[in-house]
């Protein structure tokens, strides 16, 4: 493709792709966990408003229950529910899937997150960043497989980030285990989203399996995850500054949310997508497809980060490996 027919596809994509250009999404059933704030909170919402039926999986009930109202105010016939989920917790996570009572499962948007926090573990003794962002995300979609794989058209979108194209991952430190830098933690673990994502897709090939793993970049985009949780804690002037920071340099909420809901409804979009902003460094734009970012070639690191994913949570996914 030519640079003259990129820039016009671009320039297309943003023609004719907005929310409100969703299909009906009708019968569609979906989990999107983080719902309760942010750009999940919009992603659900817009599923919701097209006829989707929205599992919102929160970990906190108080606050998941103010956004199923919240939503049920704004979309009047919402088709919501409300199931805890808490991705810092594998038994929680294994209780959540165990709980599943639908007869499928079609979508799942796995947006929960959290973002260069004070170092800390997981219920389960994982460095915090690397245990939600990325070992929450592999268990709860791989306990979940057996579900999307009984619906007809099933798709898993995983939030990534932009911030991802500036990690050095290191498979010797992914779990904080020589030193802990918060950013540095934040950008591996969204890198290793991204293989996760990939990897999902070219073992769903390898299989002869029907499921579609996309991945997105939201952009800069005010949300809760630089405030909230654990950054609560960071005392005033962080709050304040990070707060003033969010307002006139991110742009608002619906916009980062259009990655997620283009990979989520797009009709044929292809497996192994990744999703981001058009702009300059990905940090603001209307959704295009990336395909140069090293994580998306590199099989060897993808693999490598798979075995060590599934030794860690216990949660094995099939077929084992794919061939070469």
């Amino acid at each position: 493709m030519t640079r003259d027919s990129r820039a016009a596809a671009r320039a297309s994509l943003r023609d004719r792709w907005s929310p409100d250009s969703i299909p009906d999404q009708s019968g569609r059933l979906a989990v999107v966990t983080g719902a309760n704030s942010g750009i999940g909170y919009v992603t659900a919402r817009e599923l919701v408003r097209r006829g989707a039926h929205v599992v919102l999986a929160c970990r906190n009930r108080e606050r998941g229950q103010d956004a199923v109202e919240r939503l049920r105010a704004e979309v009047p016939d919402a088709r919501v529910e409300l199931r805890l989920l808490d991705l810092a917790d594998l038994k929680s996570v294994r209780g959540f899937a165990e709980g599943w009572s639908h007869d499928r499962l079609d979508l799942l948007v796995n947006n929960a997150g959290i973002a260069m926090v004070p170092f800390s573990r997981t219920a389960d003794g994982f460095e915090s960043q690397f245990g939600v962002n990325h070992l929450g995300t592999f268990a709860l979609t791989g306990l979940l497989m057996p579900h999307l794989l009984a619906a007809p058209d099933p798709r898993v979108v995983t939030v990534s980030s932009e911030g991802q194209r500036f990690a050095r991952f290191d498979m010797a430190n992914l779990n904080a285990e020589h030193r802990y830098r918060a950013v540095f933690a934040y950008v591996q673990s969204k890198r290793a989203n991204l293989y996760f994502a990939m990897e999902l897709q070219r073992r769903a090939d390898a299989a002869g399996l029907r499921l579609r793993s996309m991945a997105v970049a939201p952009g800069l985009t005010r949300s809760h995850v630089l405030t909230g949780g654990a950054n609560s804690t960071r005392g005033r002037a962080y709050g304040i500054l990070t707060r003033l920071l969010l307002r006139l340099a991110f742009r608002p909420t619906p916009e980062g949310a259009k990655t997620s809901l283009y990979a989520s409804t797009v009709p044929d979009l292809p497996g192994g997508s990744y999703v981001v902003p058009d702009g300059p460094f990905q940090l603001r734009g209307e959704p295009a497809l990336r395909s140069r970012e090293h994580a998306i070639q590199d099989l060897v690191t993808a693999r490598q980060l798979w075995v060590l994913s599934e030794q860690l949570t216990s949660v094995r996914y099939l077929p084992a490996e794919p061939p070469v």
